[in-house]
Protein backbone atom coordinates (compact mmCIF):
# COMPACT_ATOMS: atom_id res chain seq x y z
CA UNK A 1 0.00 0.00 0.00
CA UNK A 2 2.89 2.37 0.76
CA UNK A 3 4.31 1.75 -2.71
CA UNK A 4 0.95 2.54 -4.31
CA UNK A 5 0.66 5.74 -2.30
CA UNK A 6 4.15 6.91 -3.25
CA UNK A 7 3.52 6.17 -6.92
CA UNK A 8 0.16 7.96 -6.78
CA UNK A 9 1.57 11.12 -5.24
CA UNK A 10 4.43 11.17 -7.73
CA UNK A 11 1.98 11.00 -10.62
CA UNK A 12 -0.53 13.52 -9.19
CA UNK A 13 2.06 16.14 -8.24
CA UNK A 14 3.81 15.91 -11.60
CA UNK A 15 0.54 16.42 -13.51
CA UNK A 16 -0.22 20.02 -14.46
CA UNK A 17 -3.80 20.22 -15.75
CA UNK A 18 -4.84 23.51 -17.28
CA UNK A 19 -8.56 22.80 -17.72
CA UNK A 20 -11.39 20.37 -16.96
CA UNK A 21 -10.56 18.09 -19.90
CA UNK A 22 -7.03 17.61 -18.54
CA UNK A 23 -8.47 16.55 -15.16
CA UNK A 24 -10.73 14.03 -16.88
CA UNK A 25 -7.69 12.60 -18.68
CA UNK A 26 -5.77 12.34 -15.40
CA UNK A 27 -8.66 10.48 -13.83
CA UNK A 28 -8.74 8.02 -16.72
CA UNK A 29 -5.00 7.46 -16.53
CA UNK A 30 -5.20 6.68 -12.83
CA UNK A 31 -8.12 4.36 -13.47
CA UNK A 32 -6.32 2.54 -16.29
CA UNK A 33 -3.14 2.09 -14.24
CA UNK A 34 -5.05 0.29 -11.50
CA UNK A 35 -4.95 -3.49 -11.55
CA UNK A 36 -8.01 -5.64 -10.93
CA UNK A 37 -7.77 -7.00 -7.40
CA UNK A 38 -8.37 -10.77 -7.29
CA UNK A 39 -11.53 -11.91 -5.53
CA UNK A 40 -11.18 -13.39 -2.06
CA UNK A 41 -13.07 -16.04 -0.16
CA UNK A 42 -15.77 -14.37 1.88
CA UNK A 43 -14.16 -15.03 5.26
CA UNK A 44 -10.88 -13.50 4.04
CA UNK A 45 -12.61 -10.42 2.69
CA UNK A 46 -14.52 -9.88 5.94
CA UNK A 47 -11.23 -10.20 7.84
CA UNK A 48 -9.60 -7.69 5.47
CA UNK A 49 -12.46 -5.20 5.89
CA UNK A 50 -12.58 -5.66 9.66
CA UNK A 51 -8.90 -4.71 9.91
CA UNK A 52 -9.74 -1.26 8.59
CA UNK A 53 -13.02 0.25 7.40
CA UNK A 54 -13.46 4.02 7.13
CA UNK A 55 -16.52 6.18 6.57
CA UNK A 56 -15.90 9.40 4.63
CA UNK A 57 -18.25 12.38 4.61
CA UNK A 58 -18.34 16.18 4.83
CA UNK A 59 -18.87 16.46 8.60
CA UNK A 60 -20.39 14.65 11.55
CA UNK A 61 -23.21 15.99 13.72
CA UNK A 62 -26.67 14.65 14.40
CA UNK A 63 -28.06 15.31 10.94
CA UNK A 64 -29.73 12.51 8.99
CA UNK A 65 -26.56 11.42 7.18
CA UNK A 66 -24.52 11.22 10.39
CA UNK A 67 -27.26 9.25 12.11
CA UNK A 68 -27.31 6.75 9.25
CA UNK A 69 -23.51 6.40 9.35
CA UNK A 70 -23.78 5.44 13.01
CA UNK A 71 -26.34 2.76 12.10
CA UNK A 72 -24.12 1.46 9.30
CA UNK A 73 -21.16 1.34 11.69
CA UNK A 74 -23.16 -0.63 14.24
CA UNK A 75 -24.28 -3.06 11.54
CA UNK A 76 -20.65 -3.59 10.51
CA UNK A 77 -19.67 -4.15 14.14
CA UNK A 78 -22.17 -7.01 14.24
CA UNK A 79 -20.67 -8.39 11.03
CA UNK A 80 -17.07 -8.01 12.25
CA UNK A 81 -17.56 -9.50 15.72
CA UNK A 82 -16.63 -12.94 14.47
CA UNK A 83 -13.19 -11.56 13.59
CA UNK A 84 -12.38 -10.61 17.17
CA UNK A 85 -10.47 -7.39 16.56
CA UNK A 86 -11.83 -4.76 14.20
CA UNK A 87 -11.40 -1.04 13.68
CA UNK A 88 -13.88 1.55 12.41
CA UNK A 89 -12.74 5.02 11.32
CA UNK A 90 -14.70 8.21 10.68
CA UNK A 91 -13.06 10.67 8.27
CA UNK A 92 -14.57 14.14 7.88
CA UNK A 93 -13.96 17.85 7.58
CA UNK A 94 -15.52 18.64 10.95
CA UNK A 95 -16.78 16.85 14.05
CA UNK A 96 -19.50 18.89 15.74
CA UNK A 97 -19.84 18.62 19.51
CA UNK A 98 -23.36 17.20 19.08
CA UNK A 99 -21.83 14.15 17.40
CA UNK A 100 -20.25 13.10 20.70
CA UNK A 101 -23.63 11.77 21.80
CA UNK A 102 -23.86 9.29 18.91
CA UNK A 103 -20.25 8.41 17.98
CA UNK A 104 -18.82 5.59 20.07
CA UNK A 105 -15.55 6.40 21.87
CA UNK A 106 -13.85 3.39 20.29
CA UNK A 107 -14.37 4.63 16.73
CA UNK A 108 -11.32 6.49 15.40
CA UNK A 109 -11.81 10.04 14.15
CA UNK A 110 -9.67 11.73 11.53
CA UNK A 111 -10.17 15.32 10.44
CA UNK A 112 -8.98 16.42 6.99
CA UNK A 113 -8.95 20.15 6.38
CA UNK A 114 -10.85 21.22 3.29
CA UNK A 115 -13.40 18.43 2.88
CA UNK A 116 -16.40 20.10 4.51
CA UNK A 117 -19.20 20.92 2.11
CA UNK A 118 -21.29 23.78 0.80
CA UNK A 119 -20.82 27.03 2.73
CA UNK A 120 -18.20 25.35 4.94
CA UNK A 121 -15.99 24.56 1.96
CA UNK A 122 -13.66 27.53 2.31
CA UNK A 123 -16.65 29.67 3.46
CA UNK A 124 -18.57 28.71 0.34
CA UNK A 125 -16.19 30.41 -2.08
CA UNK A 126 -15.70 27.50 -4.50
CA UNK A 127 -19.23 26.18 -4.24
CA UNK A 128 -20.50 29.62 -5.24
CA UNK A 129 -18.16 29.84 -8.22
CA UNK A 130 -19.18 26.39 -9.47
CA UNK A 131 -22.92 26.66 -9.08
CA UNK A 132 -23.97 30.29 -8.67
CA UNK A 133 -21.74 32.00 -11.24
CA UNK A 134 -21.31 31.53 -14.98
CA UNK A 135 -18.28 29.56 -16.16
CA UNK A 136 -18.23 29.79 -19.95
CA UNK A 137 -16.40 26.93 -21.64
CA UNK A 138 -12.72 27.74 -22.19
CA UNK A 139 -12.90 31.01 -20.25
CA UNK A 140 -10.08 32.19 -17.99
CA UNK A 141 -12.25 31.75 -14.89
CA UNK A 142 -13.24 28.23 -15.90
CA UNK A 143 -9.63 27.17 -16.37
CA UNK A 144 -8.49 28.88 -13.16
CA UNK A 145 -11.17 27.09 -11.20
CA UNK A 146 -10.24 23.74 -12.75
CA UNK A 147 -6.64 24.18 -11.60
CA UNK A 148 -7.76 25.25 -8.12
CA UNK A 149 -10.05 22.25 -7.71
CA UNK A 150 -7.28 19.90 -8.82
CA UNK A 151 -4.74 21.50 -6.47
CA UNK A 152 -7.10 21.08 -3.52
CA UNK A 153 -7.86 17.50 -4.55
CA UNK A 154 -4.15 16.58 -4.54
CA UNK A 155 -3.71 17.96 -0.99
CA UNK A 156 -6.74 16.04 0.23
CA UNK A 157 -5.58 12.90 -1.59
CA UNK A 158 -2.24 13.10 0.19
CA UNK A 159 -3.89 13.36 3.63
CA UNK A 160 -6.38 10.60 2.86
CA UNK A 161 -3.79 8.31 1.29
CA UNK A 162 -1.38 8.69 4.21
CA UNK A 163 -4.16 7.77 6.63
CA UNK A 164 -5.04 4.68 4.62
CA UNK A 165 -1.41 3.55 4.69
CA UNK A 166 -0.89 4.28 8.40
CA UNK A 167 -4.03 2.39 9.40
CA UNK A 168 -4.05 -0.32 6.72
CA UNK A 169 -7.55 0.69 5.57
CA UNK A 170 -8.96 -1.53 2.84
CA UNK A 171 -12.62 -0.48 2.66
CA UNK A 172 -13.93 3.07 2.23
CA UNK A 173 -17.59 3.93 2.69
CA UNK A 174 -18.15 7.49 1.42
CA UNK A 175 -21.59 8.80 2.35
CA UNK A 176 -23.23 11.41 0.11
CA UNK A 177 -19.94 12.95 -1.03
CA UNK A 178 -20.11 11.34 -4.48
CA UNK A 179 -23.77 12.06 -5.14
CA UNK A 180 -24.49 15.47 -3.58
CA UNK A 181 -21.86 17.96 -4.81
CA UNK A 182 -20.98 19.81 -1.61
CA UNK A 183 -17.24 19.73 -2.31
CA UNK A 184 -15.96 18.75 -5.75
CA UNK A 185 -12.31 18.69 -4.65
CA UNK A 186 -13.08 16.22 -1.88
CA UNK A 187 -14.93 13.91 -4.28
CA UNK A 188 -12.15 14.07 -6.84
CA UNK A 189 -9.56 13.22 -4.16
CA UNK A 190 -11.61 10.27 -2.96
CA UNK A 191 -11.76 8.84 -6.49
CA UNK A 192 -8.05 9.37 -7.17
CA UNK A 193 -7.06 7.62 -3.94
CA UNK A 194 -9.45 4.72 -4.27
CA UNK A 195 -8.41 3.98 -7.86
CA UNK A 196 -4.67 4.48 -7.40
CA UNK A 197 -4.54 2.50 -4.13
CA UNK A 198 -7.04 -0.14 -5.31
CA UNK A 199 -9.30 0.37 -2.32
CA UNK A 200 -12.70 -1.27 -2.06
CA UNK A 201 -15.49 1.32 -2.02
CA UNK A 202 -19.12 1.02 -0.96
CA UNK A 203 -20.49 4.36 -2.10
CA UNK A 204 -23.57 5.32 -0.07
CA UNK A 205 -25.88 7.80 -1.80
CA UNK A 206 -28.62 9.59 0.12
CA UNK A 207 -29.31 12.45 -2.30
CA UNK A 208 -28.38 13.01 -5.92
CA UNK A 209 -27.85 16.42 -7.53
CA UNK A 210 -30.47 15.57 -10.18
CA UNK A 211 -33.22 14.97 -7.62
CA UNK A 212 -35.12 18.23 -7.82
CA UNK A 213 -32.98 19.76 -10.55
CA UNK A 214 -32.53 19.77 -14.34
CA UNK A 215 -31.00 21.96 -17.06
CA UNK A 216 -33.10 24.72 -18.64
CA UNK A 217 -33.35 22.94 -21.97
CA UNK A 218 -35.18 20.02 -20.35
CA UNK A 219 -37.81 22.13 -18.61
CA UNK A 220 -41.27 22.37 -20.05
CA UNK A 221 -42.92 25.75 -20.58
CA UNK A 222 -43.97 27.28 -17.27
CA UNK A 223 -42.21 24.66 -15.14
CA UNK A 224 -41.25 26.02 -11.73
CA UNK A 225 -37.58 26.19 -10.69
CA UNK A 226 -36.28 23.11 -8.91
CA UNK A 227 -34.44 23.23 -5.60
CA UNK A 228 -31.32 21.75 -7.24
CA UNK A 229 -31.34 23.56 -10.56
CA UNK A 230 -28.18 25.33 -9.37
CA UNK A 231 -26.10 22.23 -10.13
CA UNK A 232 -26.97 22.65 -13.81
CA UNK A 233 -25.94 26.32 -13.89
CA UNK A 234 -22.91 25.52 -16.05
CA UNK A 235 -24.39 22.64 -17.98
CA UNK A 236 -23.29 24.28 -21.26
CA UNK A 237 -19.66 24.18 -20.19
CA UNK A 238 -19.36 20.67 -21.59
CA UNK A 239 -15.81 19.81 -20.41
CA UNK A 240 -16.77 20.83 -16.87
CA UNK A 241 -20.14 19.11 -16.83
CA UNK A 242 -18.78 15.94 -18.43
CA UNK A 243 -16.32 15.61 -15.54
CA UNK A 244 -18.95 16.63 -12.99
CA UNK A 245 -21.42 14.05 -14.27
CA UNK A 246 -18.80 11.27 -14.28
CA UNK A 247 -17.85 11.66 -10.61
CA UNK A 248 -21.38 12.05 -9.19
CA UNK A 249 -21.26 9.12 -8.77
CA UNK A 250 -18.08 7.46 -9.97
CA UNK A 251 -18.40 4.11 -11.72
CA UNK A 252 -15.09 2.80 -10.45
CA UNK A 253 -13.28 -0.50 -10.74
CA UNK A 254 -14.04 -1.52 -7.17
CA UNK A 255 -16.98 0.76 -6.43
CA UNK A 256 -20.48 -0.35 -5.47
CA UNK A 257 -23.38 2.12 -5.52
CA UNK A 258 -25.70 1.85 -2.55
CA UNK A 259 -28.90 3.91 -2.68
CA UNK A 260 -31.72 4.49 -0.22
CA UNK A 261 -34.58 3.87 -2.64
CA UNK A 262 -35.36 1.94 -5.82
CA UNK A 263 -35.96 5.11 -7.88
CA UNK A 264 -32.32 6.13 -7.50
CA UNK A 265 -31.07 2.67 -8.48
CA UNK A 266 -33.26 2.51 -11.58
CA UNK A 267 -31.95 5.86 -12.79
CA UNK A 268 -28.30 4.88 -12.33
CA UNK A 269 -28.86 1.70 -14.33
CA UNK A 270 -31.20 3.10 -16.99
CA UNK A 271 -29.75 6.58 -17.58
CA UNK A 272 -26.13 6.35 -16.47
CA UNK A 273 -25.16 2.87 -17.59
CA UNK A 274 -24.27 1.29 -14.25
CA UNK A 275 -24.28 -2.51 -14.11
CA UNK A 276 -27.11 -4.10 -12.14
CA UNK A 277 -24.45 -6.13 -10.34
CA UNK A 278 -22.96 -2.97 -8.84
CA UNK A 279 -26.11 -1.20 -7.67
CA UNK A 280 -27.77 -2.00 -4.35
CA UNK A 281 -30.41 -0.49 -2.09
CA UNK A 282 -29.92 -0.24 1.63
CA UNK A 283 -32.63 0.22 4.18
CA UNK A 284 -32.28 1.98 7.49
CA UNK A 285 -32.47 0.39 10.92
CA UNK A 286 -34.16 1.33 14.14
CA UNK A 287 -32.39 0.84 17.46
CA UNK A 288 -34.00 -1.44 19.99
CA UNK A 289 -34.44 1.56 22.26
CA UNK A 290 -37.16 2.91 19.96
CA UNK A 291 -39.27 -0.12 20.78
CA UNK A 292 -38.87 0.07 24.55
CA UNK A 293 -42.06 0.74 26.46
CA UNK A 294 -42.07 4.08 28.26
CA UNK A 295 -44.34 5.71 30.79
CA UNK A 296 -45.79 9.17 31.19
CA UNK A 297 -43.01 9.76 33.71
CA UNK A 298 -40.41 8.93 31.03
CA UNK A 299 -42.11 11.35 28.63
CA UNK A 300 -42.07 14.06 31.27
CA UNK A 301 -38.38 13.42 32.07
CA UNK A 302 -37.49 13.83 28.39
CA UNK A 303 -39.35 17.15 28.27
CA UNK A 304 -37.63 18.33 31.46
CA UNK A 305 -34.19 17.63 30.03
CA UNK A 306 -35.08 19.36 26.77
CA UNK A 307 -36.27 22.36 28.79
CA UNK A 308 -32.81 22.70 30.34
CA UNK A 309 -31.34 22.64 26.82
CA UNK A 310 -33.81 25.22 25.45
CA UNK A 311 -33.56 27.55 28.46
CA UNK A 312 -29.79 27.60 28.91
CA UNK A 313 -29.96 25.59 32.14
CA UNK A 314 -33.16 26.82 33.79
CA UNK A 315 -35.90 24.49 34.97
CA UNK A 316 -38.75 26.73 33.79
CA UNK A 317 -38.86 27.99 30.22
CA UNK A 318 -39.09 31.76 29.77
CA UNK A 319 -39.69 32.34 26.05
CA UNK A 320 -38.01 35.18 24.18
CA UNK A 321 -40.49 37.48 22.38
CA UNK A 322 -40.47 36.50 18.72
CA UNK A 323 -40.04 40.09 17.53
CA UNK A 324 -36.93 40.42 19.68
CA UNK A 325 -35.54 37.20 18.20
CA UNK A 326 -36.21 38.40 14.64
CA UNK A 327 -34.36 41.63 15.35
CA UNK A 328 -31.31 39.66 16.54
CA UNK A 329 -31.57 36.86 13.97
CA UNK A 330 -28.32 37.69 12.18
CA UNK A 331 -26.34 37.27 15.40
CA UNK A 332 -28.28 34.18 16.45
CA UNK A 333 -27.51 32.47 13.15
CA UNK A 334 -23.80 32.65 13.95
CA UNK A 335 -24.16 30.57 17.13
CA UNK A 336 -27.62 28.98 16.86
CA UNK A 337 -28.14 28.33 20.54
CA UNK A 338 -31.33 26.49 21.49
CA UNK A 339 -34.23 28.78 22.33
CA UNK A 340 -37.97 28.99 22.83
CA UNK A 341 -40.04 31.89 21.50
CA UNK A 342 -43.38 33.30 22.48
CA UNK A 343 -45.85 36.04 21.62
CA UNK A 344 -44.53 38.50 24.21
CA UNK A 345 -42.26 38.88 27.22
CA UNK A 346 -43.25 37.59 30.66
CA UNK A 347 -44.56 34.18 29.59
CA UNK A 348 -43.42 30.85 31.00
CA UNK A 349 -43.74 27.13 30.35
CA UNK A 350 -43.35 24.41 32.98
CA UNK A 351 -42.12 21.22 31.24
CA UNK A 352 -43.39 19.08 34.15
CA UNK A 353 -47.03 19.75 33.37
CA UNK A 354 -49.15 17.19 31.57
CA UNK A 355 -51.04 20.03 29.87
CA UNK A 356 -48.58 20.40 26.99
CA UNK A 357 -49.51 19.62 23.40
CA UNK A 358 -46.09 18.91 21.93
CA UNK A 359 -45.81 19.07 18.13
CA UNK A 360 -42.43 17.85 16.89
CA UNK A 361 -40.88 18.28 13.46
CA UNK A 362 -37.52 16.43 13.54
CA UNK A 363 -35.90 18.14 10.53
CA UNK A 364 -33.59 20.97 9.59
CA UNK A 365 -34.94 24.43 8.83
CA UNK A 366 -34.81 24.52 5.04
CA UNK A 367 -37.54 25.39 2.50
CA UNK A 368 -38.23 21.86 1.30
CA UNK A 369 -39.13 20.82 4.87
CA UNK A 370 -42.01 23.35 4.70
CA UNK A 371 -42.20 24.06 8.43
CA UNK A 372 -44.62 26.90 7.68
CA UNK A 373 -47.28 24.26 7.09
CA UNK A 374 -47.10 23.43 10.80
CA UNK A 375 -48.24 26.96 11.61
CA UNK A 376 -51.06 26.65 9.11
CA UNK A 377 -52.16 23.42 10.80
CA UNK A 378 -52.17 25.09 14.22
CA UNK A 379 -54.16 28.01 12.82
CA UNK A 380 -56.67 25.65 11.21
CA UNK A 381 -56.99 23.58 14.41
CA UNK A 382 -57.76 26.68 16.43
CA UNK A 383 -60.62 27.30 14.03
CA UNK A 384 -62.02 23.77 14.34
CA UNK A 385 -65.02 23.93 16.72
CA UNK A 386 -64.24 21.01 19.05
CA UNK A 387 -60.54 21.83 19.45
CA UNK A 388 -61.20 25.56 19.83
CA UNK A 389 -63.71 24.86 22.58
CA UNK A 390 -61.32 22.42 24.26
CA UNK A 391 -58.39 24.86 24.14
CA UNK A 392 -60.52 27.78 25.34
CA UNK A 393 -61.91 25.86 28.28
CA UNK A 394 -58.61 24.31 29.34
CA UNK A 395 -56.69 27.49 29.95
CA UNK A 396 -53.64 25.66 31.37
CA UNK A 397 -53.05 23.86 28.08
CA UNK A 398 -50.22 25.10 25.89
CA UNK A 399 -48.88 24.23 22.44
CA UNK A 400 -45.19 23.92 21.63
CA UNK A 401 -44.08 23.55 18.02
CA UNK A 402 -40.52 22.22 18.21
CA UNK A 403 -38.16 22.04 15.21
CA UNK A 404 -35.12 19.97 16.12
CA UNK A 405 -32.56 20.76 13.40
CA UNK A 406 -30.35 23.76 12.65
CA UNK A 407 -30.85 26.39 9.95
CA UNK A 408 -28.10 26.55 7.30
CA UNK A 409 -26.87 30.10 6.94
CA UNK A 410 -27.99 30.34 3.32
CA UNK A 411 -31.58 29.74 4.49
CA UNK A 412 -31.68 32.60 6.99
CA UNK A 413 -34.22 34.46 4.85
CA UNK A 414 -36.51 31.44 4.95
CA UNK A 415 -36.25 31.22 8.74
CA UNK A 416 -36.95 34.94 9.09
CA UNK A 417 -40.04 34.59 6.93
CA UNK A 418 -41.22 31.68 9.06
CA UNK A 419 -40.73 33.67 12.28
CA UNK A 420 -42.67 36.57 10.80
CA UNK A 421 -45.50 34.20 9.97
CA UNK A 422 -45.53 32.96 13.56
CA UNK A 423 -45.64 36.56 14.73
CA UNK A 424 -48.52 37.33 12.37
CA UNK A 425 -50.41 34.26 13.57
CA UNK A 426 -49.93 35.28 17.20
CA UNK A 427 -51.14 38.82 16.51
CA UNK A 428 -54.25 37.51 14.77
CA UNK A 429 -55.30 35.47 17.81
CA UNK A 430 -56.84 36.62 21.08
CA UNK A 431 -54.15 37.27 23.68
CA UNK A 432 -55.50 34.43 25.84
CA UNK A 433 -54.71 32.03 22.98
CA UNK A 434 -51.54 33.63 21.59
CA UNK A 435 -49.92 33.57 25.04
CA UNK A 436 -50.13 29.77 25.03
CA UNK A 437 -48.47 28.97 21.69
CA UNK A 438 -44.69 28.67 21.47
CA UNK A 439 -41.90 27.90 19.02
CA UNK A 440 -38.84 25.88 20.10
CA UNK A 441 -35.56 25.38 18.23
CA UNK A 442 -33.06 22.91 19.65
CA UNK A 443 -30.71 23.20 16.60
CA UNK A 444 -29.43 19.66 16.95
CA UNK A 445 -28.45 19.91 20.61
CA UNK A 446 -29.11 16.97 22.90
CA UNK A 447 -27.04 18.02 25.90
CA UNK A 448 -26.33 20.98 28.19
CA UNK A 449 -23.87 21.34 31.12
CA UNK A 450 -26.80 21.75 33.51
CA UNK A 451 -27.88 18.16 32.83
CA UNK A 452 -24.65 16.76 34.24
CA UNK A 453 -24.89 19.11 37.24
CA UNK A 454 -28.30 17.65 38.01
CA UNK A 455 -27.17 14.06 37.36
CA UNK A 456 -29.31 13.84 34.23
CA UNK A 457 -28.28 12.07 31.03
CA UNK A 458 -28.19 13.79 27.62
CA UNK A 459 -31.23 13.17 25.47
CA UNK A 460 -31.09 10.44 22.87
CA UNK A 461 -32.90 10.65 19.54
CA UNK A 462 -35.33 8.00 20.79
CA UNK A 463 -36.18 10.07 23.86
CA UNK A 464 -36.77 13.17 21.77
CA UNK A 465 -39.59 11.40 19.97
CA UNK A 466 -41.09 10.44 23.31
CA UNK A 467 -41.65 14.14 24.06
CA UNK A 468 -44.10 14.41 21.20
CA UNK A 469 -47.87 14.35 21.16
CA UNK A 470 -47.73 14.37 17.35
CA UNK A 471 -44.89 14.27 14.85
CA UNK A 472 -45.21 16.49 11.76
CA UNK A 473 -43.54 15.98 8.38
CA UNK A 474 -44.99 18.32 5.72
CA UNK A 475 -41.85 18.04 3.55
CA UNK A 476 -41.93 18.65 -0.17
CA UNK A 477 -39.25 16.05 -0.85
CA UNK A 478 -37.43 13.36 1.14
CA UNK A 479 -34.74 10.87 0.20
CA UNK A 480 -36.32 8.35 2.53
CA UNK A 481 -38.50 9.96 5.19
CA UNK A 482 -36.84 8.71 8.36
CA UNK A 483 -39.12 10.65 10.76
CA UNK A 484 -42.02 8.48 9.60
CA UNK A 485 -40.18 5.31 10.57
CA UNK A 486 -38.80 6.68 13.83
CA UNK A 487 -42.04 8.24 15.06
CA UNK A 488 -43.97 5.04 14.34
CA UNK A 489 -41.33 2.94 16.09
CA UNK A 490 -41.76 5.25 19.08
CA UNK A 491 -45.52 4.81 19.09
CA UNK A 492 -46.19 8.47 18.26
CA UNK A 493 -48.82 9.38 15.61
CA UNK A 494 -47.53 11.18 12.52
CA UNK A 495 -49.06 13.64 10.07
CA UNK A 496 -47.03 13.56 6.87
CA UNK A 497 -47.23 14.73 3.30
CA UNK A 498 -47.04 12.23 0.45
CA UNK A 499 -43.78 13.82 -0.57
CA UNK A 500 -41.81 13.55 -3.75
CA UNK A 501 -41.06 11.14 -5.01
CA UNK A 502 -44.35 9.43 -4.26
CA UNK A 503 -42.95 5.99 -5.00
CA UNK A 504 -40.30 6.60 -2.32
CA UNK A 505 -43.03 7.61 0.14
CA UNK A 506 -45.08 4.55 -0.79
CA UNK A 507 -42.02 2.35 -0.27
CA UNK A 508 -41.48 3.76 3.24
CA UNK A 509 -45.09 3.33 4.38
CA UNK A 510 -45.29 -0.14 2.84
CA UNK A 511 -47.87 0.39 0.14
CA UNK A 512 -48.68 -2.94 -1.43
CA UNK A 513 -47.25 -4.95 1.47
CA UNK A 514 -49.34 -7.13 3.78
CA UNK A 515 -51.43 -5.09 6.23
CA UNK A 516 -49.25 -5.97 9.21
CA UNK A 517 -46.23 -4.35 7.50
CA UNK A 518 -47.98 -1.14 6.43
CA UNK A 519 -47.60 2.11 8.37
CA UNK A 520 -50.76 4.01 9.25
CA UNK A 521 -50.51 7.80 9.00
CA UNK A 522 -52.56 10.98 8.68
CA UNK A 523 -52.02 12.79 5.39
CA UNK A 524 -50.90 16.42 5.33
CA UNK A 525 -53.09 17.95 2.59
CA UNK A 526 -51.63 19.84 -0.32
CA UNK A 527 -53.73 22.93 0.26
CA UNK A 528 -56.49 23.71 2.78
CA UNK A 529 -57.18 21.51 5.77
CA UNK A 530 -60.59 19.92 5.30
CA UNK A 531 -63.00 19.45 8.18
CA UNK A 532 -62.60 15.67 8.24
CA UNK A 533 -58.85 15.94 8.72
CA UNK A 534 -59.15 18.62 11.40
CA UNK A 535 -61.68 16.54 13.32
CA UNK A 536 -59.33 13.55 13.14
CA UNK A 537 -56.35 15.55 14.43
CA UNK A 538 -58.47 17.29 17.06
CA UNK A 539 -59.74 13.92 18.31
CA UNK A 540 -56.16 12.64 18.42
CA UNK A 541 -55.04 15.57 20.59
CA UNK A 542 -58.05 15.68 22.91
CA UNK A 543 -58.34 11.90 23.33
CA UNK A 544 -54.81 10.47 22.84
CA UNK A 545 -55.92 7.06 24.14
CA UNK A 546 -57.78 6.62 20.84
CA UNK A 547 -54.40 6.32 19.11
CA UNK A 548 -53.32 3.30 21.14
CA UNK A 549 -54.23 0.58 18.64
CA UNK A 550 -52.78 2.45 15.65
CA UNK A 551 -49.59 3.25 17.54
CA UNK A 552 -49.03 -0.39 18.48
CA UNK A 553 -49.74 -1.51 14.92
CA UNK A 554 -47.11 0.91 13.60
CA UNK A 555 -44.52 -0.23 16.12
CA UNK A 556 -45.02 -3.82 15.00
CA UNK A 557 -44.88 -2.89 11.31
CA UNK A 558 -41.60 -1.01 11.72
CA UNK A 559 -40.08 -3.81 13.79
CA UNK A 560 -40.81 -6.27 10.97
CA UNK A 561 -39.15 -4.14 8.28
CA UNK A 562 -36.37 -2.06 9.83
CA UNK A 563 -34.35 -4.26 12.18
CA UNK A 564 -30.60 -4.05 12.79
CA UNK A 565 -30.30 -7.65 11.62
CA UNK A 566 -31.73 -6.73 8.20
CA UNK A 567 -29.21 -3.91 7.82
CA UNK A 568 -26.30 -6.19 8.71
CA UNK A 569 -27.54 -8.68 6.14
CA UNK A 570 -27.48 -5.92 3.51
CA UNK A 571 -23.76 -5.37 4.09
CA UNK A 572 -23.14 -9.10 3.92
CA UNK A 573 -24.75 -9.17 0.48
CA UNK A 574 -22.59 -6.26 -0.70
CA UNK A 575 -19.46 -7.98 0.52
CA UNK A 576 -20.36 -11.00 -1.59
CA UNK A 577 -19.95 -8.87 -4.71
CA UNK A 578 -16.27 -8.41 -3.91
CA UNK A 579 -15.85 -12.12 -3.15
CA UNK A 580 -17.70 -13.90 -5.94
CA UNK A 581 -16.70 -13.80 -9.62
CA UNK A 582 -19.31 -11.86 -11.54
CA UNK A 583 -21.73 -13.68 -13.76
CA UNK A 584 -22.95 -11.76 -16.79
CA UNK A 585 -26.52 -10.47 -16.61
CA UNK A 586 -28.40 -11.43 -19.75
Amino acid sequence: MQEQFTEMMGFLTSATPSNWTDITNILRQVENRAQTTPTLPKNEFVELAANGTAFYTFDYGIDGVSMEIVKYAQALEALYQSQGNYTLHLIGGEFHSQADSIIKPGWCRYLIEGISGWEKWDRGKWFKMLFYEDLPEGSTNSNLLAREIYSQAVKIAQALGEYLVENNLNLLIPVNVASNPGNMASTLALILVSEAMETYVINSNHDFYWEGGKPKMEKYLGERPGSRDLFFRNFDNRPFFKLFESIYPWNGNQWLQVNINKRQSKKLIRDYGFSKNKVFEISTSISDKFFEDYTDADKKLARIRMAYILSGGEAILHPVPVEEHIADLKNWMMNQTPCILGHRAGLSVDPRTDKLIYLLQPTRIIPRKRIERDLELIDALLGEPSFREYFNQNTNHKIILHITGPAPNDHRAYLKQFLQRFNSLSQSLPASIADRIFLAFSVGREDHPSLKEKSLQPLSIEEMYRMATLVLLPSKREGRGLPIIESCASGVPIICRRYRYVDVFDEVVGKGLPEKQRIRYTLFPERDFNLELLEEVSNSLIHPQLNRERNQHNRNAVRLRYSKEALTKSFEQMFEYFCTPLKPIL
